[in-house]
């Protein structure tokens, strides 16, 4: 597949995995990409998953139809991009390594060689002229491995995003961007909002015509709608006006409190997302919690405490700088309610929330008294 009339794709669909990283469920699969530019000179711009590399360097043989890759441009280092570059220097020993210097350190770590013969270093704002088509280096620490960097080709007007802009999914299968995009963004790049902020500040003043990601599909078109999300997730906002409800039940009486809490705020004509956090995609719940304004947290109190699945979900939210919302809680126990307390002490590593006046507290079962705090609830988080 061309991408322009010298660039060419050759990256590779994995349907066999079901875990991205161990975590991510994945059913649609996973997408690594890797490029080539034909020029005078040739550069392949990363590699591919090891399970992948044999494929990779068959794709990589018939684009180069008898010529030599003169470079290999590696712009991050985990190894779902990174495997092939031992083989890839193997088969064509004359091709230099383009790298950080962070990269060829972790090249060192991970095939011990760091190519130090063979190797061009670059770093902020450096070029290579293929010929034709002149790239610029941009490096992009923290987005969001320290040696990333990113790849402008002002010829095609064409941004190498390496990380940046992918999604969960193989390239053969037809879904929506946003939702598998999020749950990749918010996942694995969440943390580290403002390196992709001050990365989201270079790219504005390059022209840019299409993006290459190292994941999910190529971006011709409608580029500001892609780069407004980006800009959304990486400063924190919340991207729809809704109410993310996360909860945790043990003999089904928190799932009935918030399910009618549920009830009553769509009766108010508020979207809401419920997520039963021992039994949902934990990635799923973690998205939606970002992508609402609005977050109802529900537990048990347990062993003086509070429900696990709650704690995880916690610490999830917490370690990606989850900031900038609206949050109340619901909490039930029969002898001595904490989980409120601890939810609360939890969220003191978050910044700029707000909490509810109203909050609910269940004894054992709902009763009119706890019914009326829902409807409290509910009348605030609705206005």
């Amino acid at each position: 597949m061309y991408i322009t009339k010298e660039i060419a794709y050759i990256g590779v669909n994995d349907h066999a995995i079901d875990l991205f990283e161990g975590q991510y469920a994945v059913p649609n699969g996973m997408a690594y990409n890797s490029y080539v530019i034909l020029d005078d000179k040739i550069a392949v711009m990363d590699t591919v998953d090891a399970r992948f590399v044999t494929e990779w360097l068959g794709k990589l043989s018939e684009v180069l139809d008898g010529r030599t890759p003169d470079y290999l441009i590696v712009q991050h280092m985990e190894p779902d991009h990174s495997s092939g570059i031992a083989a890839f220097a193997n088969a064509y020993p004359d091709a230099t390594i383009v790298a950080t210097a962070k990269a060829f350190a972790m090249m060192g770590q991970f095939f011990g060689d760091d190519y130090a013969v063979r190797r061009m270093v670059v770093g902020e704002g450096d070029t290579l002229s293929l010929g034709t088509h002149a790239l610029t280096f941009v490096t992009a620490p923290m987005v969001h491995w320290p040696e990333v960097m990113v790849t402008y080709d002002s010829t095609d007007k064409v941004l190498f995003s390496a990380d940046g802009f992918g999604k969960f999914g193989a390239l053969d299968v037809e879904e929506d961007w946003a939702c598998e995009a999020r749950r990749y963004y918010i996942g694995i790049v969440g943390k580290y909002g403002a390196p992709v902020q001050a990365l989201l500040k270079k790219a504005a003043g390059l022209d840019i015509a299409v993006i290459c990601p190292l994941h999910g599909p190529v971006l011709t078109e409608n580029l500001g709608d892609y780069i407004g999300l980006y800009d959304t997730w990486s400063a924190y906002r919340p991207e729809s006006e809704g109410v993310a409800i996360a909860y945790t039940s043990v003999y089904g009486n928190t799932k009935k409190a918030v399910e009618e809490l549920a009830a009553l705020l769509e009766q108010k004509g508020v979207k809401v997302a419920l997520s039963d956090l021992a039994r949902c995609d934990m990635a799923e719940a973690v998205e939606d919690a970002f992508r609402y304004d609005r977050l109802v947290l529900a537990t048990t109190t347990y062993n003086a405490d509070m429900f696990p699945f709650m704690r995880t979900f916690i610490d999830h939210l917490t370690e990606r700088n989850y900031q900038n919302r609206r949050v109340a809680f619901i909490e039930n126990g029969s002898w001595a309610p904490m989980a409120t307390k601890v939810m609360q002490g939890m969220l003191e590593k978050s910044k700029n929330l707000t909490y509810c006046a109203h909050s609910v507290r269940i004894l054992s079962a709902l009763n009119e008294d706890s019914r009326a705090q829902l409807a409290a609830l509910a009348e605030e988080l609705s206005e």
